[in-house]
């Protein structure tokens, strides 16, 4: 009996906006089960960014009495803006004199590089939701086979994957020699998730052994590549982006914005974060189609003999890969804006404030939907997650049932 296929959660990364992932995690641990009969199993979790610490958050708690995804949108929903990220005025002030390499680093932390806003808050956070010595529970026992983090190493500009897998810490996979997609074997600790969730200019970087990394949305924000490396032969996709046929034309309002540095920066987080999947996944259905063709020209012996010769070069052989991508049905930027603009101004964070400012007459606050932390916002994300995965119950059946 041909063994069952292994799927792949892949989540992407976007700061505050990870809320809407947590939506639909929490579909799939709270609702899907109840149609599909059990508990979906994901052999392989890939993230990037906030995708890292949600990947790291469902391998520590994958089973279904752990209730994964509804502890992660609770969670979401108590968060305080106030009390996760801050951002002190000197810290603005001290800017220019740390691009000029003064005072680069802190005395008081040498673990990390300076960014502006003190993330002290959220990394208790990460260290103290996330049960990091489950994940090797897990791993040990099959819930899970695989866990990667992907975070960009300061230094080099390269992305390195850390992966933690049934095999131990021990030795490298296949792949590892890519120059493109590095990997390193490890036991994941919430410095992983941290690095690979560190905004550029934002968070401050993280040492990790003697080097120091941020966002690894910045080269892989969507990490499909090193889950099909890992042996998946189906994924589930989780972008915090509308599909590019839904990306809404640009208006007046959005005209007026552009010469604010706050809604240009927010764009350039766009472009680098917010994403890359429609390369990657249009490169796996050419290989798909691909694949197919041969077989049906050439007959069945096609596709183990061409796997054979590929796997020589690459560590893994091609094969059908089946794929299911979940997208917002709304702005996320847009929600931001409106979630900021409906709570008294009293209560938002200075800094939160002079971003509002900075907008204007704009409905769009991208840079704030990074950063805005708060129930205020991150509830309508939780909410709209499972609200989109409800809507694609059938596919999400079909998907998993196949995969029994």
């Amino acid at each position: 009996m041909p063994a069952p296929p292994r799927v792949a959660l892949v989540l992407s990364g976007g700061g505050a906006r990870g809320a809407y992932e947590a939506g639909v995690l929490r579909y799939l641990s709270e609702e899907l089960p109840q149609r599909l009969g059990r508990f979906p199993r994901f052999a392989i979790l890939c993230g990037s960014s906030v995708g890292a610490i949600h990947s790291c958050f469902w391998a520590s708690r994958a089973r279904a009495d752990a209730h994964p995804g509804q502890a992660l949108a609770d969670l979401w929903r108590g968060l305080r803006v106030r009390n996760v990220v801050s951002l002190r005025p000197r810290e603005l002030l001290a800017a220019p004199f740390r691009a000029m390499g003064w005072g680069r680093r802190s005395r008081a932390r040498s673990d990390r590089l300076y960014g502006f806003f003190n993330t002290r808050a959220l990394e208790e956070i990460v260290q103290r939701e996330i049960r990091w010595t489950a994940i090797s529970e897990h791993l040990r026992a099959g819930h899970i086979e695989s866990v990667s983090v992907a975070a960009t190493e300061v230094a080099t500009g390269r992305i390195v994957n850390f992966v933690q897998s049934v095999r131990g810490p021990g030795g490298a996979p296949p792949w590892s020699h890519d120059a493109a997609l590095v990997a390193r074997r490890t036991r994941l600790r919430p410095q992983h998730a941290l690095a690979s969730a560190a905004i550029p200019v934002f968070f401050p970087a993280v040492r990790i052994g003697r080097s120091f990394y941020v966002d690894g949305g910045l080269r892989l924000n969507t990490p499909l590549a090193p889950a099909l490396r890992l042996g998946a032969d189906r994924v589930l996709v989780v972008s915090l982006s509308q599909a590019p046929e839904r990306l809404p034309v640009a208006r007046e309002g959005r005209e007026r914005a552009l010469p604010t540095a706050a809604f240009l920066y927010g764009k350039v987080l766009n472009a680098l974060l917010i994403d890359h999947i429609e390369r990657d996944l249009a490169q796996m259905r050419v290989i798909n189609a691909l694949l197919e063709a041969g077989s049906d020209a050439f007959g069945p012996e096609f596709l183990p003999r061409i796997s054979a010769a590929v796997a020589q070069e690459r560590g893994r052989g091609f094969r059908p890969i089946r794929e299911l991508v979940i997208r917002p049905s709304r702005d996320l930027g847009e929600m931001a804006g409106d979630a900021a603009a409906a709570v008294p101004r009293s209560t938002l964070p200075w800094w939160a404030r002079a971003l509002m400012r900075s907008f204007g007459s704009s409905v769009e606050a991208d840079t704030l939907s990074y950063l805005y932390f708060d129930r205020s916002y991150t509830e309508g994300l939780v909410d709209l997650g499972a609200a989109d995965a409800r809507r694609r119950e059938d596919e999400f059946v079909a998907f998993f049932e196949s995969a029994a």
